[in-house]
């Protein structure tokens, strides 16, 4: 199973500004330049984070993003849910466009279907918290040298 780019940038940003504390705002180009990433992908990301309330976004001179939630009532499952857009992993998951001839009788959709219920379970058990836990490690990496 394969996440979308979209998903992967919110994970990444929540990460990033879970790593930062809510007690300092970030900048879209501060994301995007400690990812190597392009900023305008990161700004319809950061604006569907917000409208889906995990970042808050302050505007204005020394404005910036961060968390709206403390990074341990951010659900990593949750997330992946409101940023994915469907999760038709085979033809026959998606009525709509499905034109696989044998599956009335295929078998295999529900061992894929349990597949895919096990993969968001697991993702569910994990909160943003749990996978920001080497705080002082990531800092290095992003380069935040500011505690």
């Amino acid at each position: 199973m394969r996440l979308t780019v979209y998903t992967d940038y919110s994970l990444r940003t929540l990460m990033y500004l879970g790593v930062r504390g809510r007690e300092h705002l970030a900048t879209i180009q501060e994301i995007a330049d400690a990812y190597q990433i392009s900023k305008n992908h990161l700004m319809k990301v950061t604006y569907d984070l917000g409208q889906h309330g995990y970042i808050e976004t302050i505007r204005g001179r020394g404005g910036g993003i961060r968390l709206a939630l403390d990074p341990e009532q951010i659900n990593i499952g949750g997330v992946v849910r409101k940023t994915e857009e469907d999760f038709h992993i085979v033809e026959c998951f998606n009525p709509e466009n499905n034109l696989c001839k044998i599956s009335a009788e295929c078998r295999l959709k529900f061992a894929l279907n349990e597949a895919l219920k096990a993969y968001l379970a697991v993702l569910d058990s994990y909160t943003l918290a749990d996978v920001i836990v080497s705080k002082d490690i990531l800092k290095e990496l992003f380069g935040i040298t500011q505690n």
